[in-house]
């Protein structure tokens, strides 16, 4: 085992590179073979608020067990009513406080944005999901007015249709800064990765937050050409004279991650470097792990092959899944092992929704060195409660290797 730590400061900016030889036995990363029921549903996550856990940060969890005493079924629209009756309460108080008291009226924008979020989660796949999800963007974007720097959104022409992302500029920015292209996974959205992104800014860095394919307000569905519509991202970004087009990044969380690694190679020169969180490169879409680890799986709290299937074009079956996966892997595209851009790769050795085997088989591949950051004890996207928390992740890892690989001076 080889640790180096360090800390981000006015003049360095280090990072943790954590490399583990030994693999995990299988029956380590076994899951239980059952779904939860809706009684366990509810109590894990009354759970997951309490330690802070995904999906539950930053929920108190005193609205989650207000929430879930009104559900009482799976049913979707039940559950999405269920907190849209919680967060109703908090977005009437921000919108009557709006003119007095912008501080307390920002706290319940969020709190009722996270609130929508969670009714609609993973996916919006009912009216009262999709009304949740609606509620969710309408309580963000009021909770945005109070940003300084200010949001903007960005919609970009696309086939007929349109990709809609957040971009903010950092404060007092003189000439061309660099940028992040933040992609969301499964059931994060746009709207998440602005919020964390705002960390960035003091160091200089723009950022522009869009869903990836499948997701949010993307246009298309999951494809093995699904990439053109970040292609596309990356000409908008190409065109704007405050970004510096030469020192542009990418960041991905989980299915995001895969499409960071994916542009890693094909978007390799217009790249300066991609991190990815749990990337998804070959066993993960093949239907032994499709019917061994994730079906079933439990350290996502509900619903993942469900949410699977609703991001890929014209999947709706798991025998229609276990088919079309591997046309996405990157080995039978015939595309790992090619030239790319430098990546950050983070993974938990214990997660059983991405497989550890699929991170060494990309820091083996390609032709530059990658760093890698590997948590032992971790689960999806190197998570650990209590030790490694997301925020801790963003704060200590990801922002300096991107602070450092942009080139960014340090504050």
């Amino acid at each position: 085992m080889a640790v180096v730590q360090g800390s981000l400061t006015r003049a360095t900016i280090f990072f943790i590179v954590l490399v583990f030889a030994a693999l995990p036995s299988f029956s380590q990363t076994q899951p239980e073979r059952t779904e939860r029921t809706i009684e366990e549903i509810k109590a894990e996550s009354v759970r997951r608020a309490q330690v802070g856990q995904y999906p539950l940060i930053g929920l108190d969890p005193a609205d989650i067990s207000e929430a879930v005493k009104s559900i009482h079924t799976k049913d979707k629209d039940e559950w999405a009513a269920a907190f849209m009756g919680v967060a109703d309460r908090y977005m009437n108080e921000a919108k009557s406080l709006e003119k007095s008291d912008h501080t307390k009226a920002n706290a319940d924008y969020i709190r009722a944005w996270r609130l929508y979020s969670f009714g609609r989660w993973p996916i919006p796949a009912s009216a009262g999901k999709q009304r949740s999800y609606e509620k969710a963007i309408e309580a963000f974007l009021a909770h945005a007015k109070f940003f300084d720097p200010p949001l903007e959104i960005v919609r970009i022409p696309f086939e007929g249709k349109e990709i809609i992302g957040y971009l903010r500029l950092p404060k007092n920015a003189k000439g061309p800064v660099p940028l992040v292209l933040a992609v969301n996974g499964l059931d994060s959205r746009k709207e998440d990765l602005t919020e964390s992104f705002s960390a960035i800014l003091p160091f200089g860095i723009a950022y522009l937050a869009v869903d990836g394919p499948g997701t949010g307000q993307n246009p298309i569905k999951v494809s093995v050409n699904g990439e053109r519509v970040l292609s596309k991202v990356l000409d908008y970004i190409a065109t704007r004279p405050e970004i510096d087009k030469n020192r542009v990044a990418m960041h991905g969380v989980s299915w995001g991650a895969y499409w960071a690694t994916k542009m890693a190679i094909v978007e390799r020169a217009r790249l300066k470097g991609c991190s990815a969180q749990s990337p998804p490169t070959n066993k993960f879409f093949q239907k032994e792990f499709l019917n061994d680890s994730l079906l079933g799986n439990r350290e996502y709290l509900f619903d993942q092959v469900p949410a699977l299937m609703a991001i890929m074009d014209s999947v709706t079956t798991v025998e229609q899944m276990a088919v079309e996966l591997p046309k996405i892997s990157l080995v039978q595209q015939g595309l790992l092992g090619k030239p790319m851009a430098p990546m950050l790769i983070l993974a938990g050795v214990k997660d059983t929704q991405v497989p550890i085997e699929d991170i060494y088989l990309l820091m083996n591949s390609g032709d530059v060195p990658k760093t890698a950051w590997i948590n032992p004890q971790g689960g999806h996207l190197g998570r650990q409660v209590g030790v490694w928390p997301d925020p801790r992740i963003f704060k200590e890892v990801i922002i300096p290797w991107l602070v450092k690989t942009l080139e960014a001076p340090a504050n």
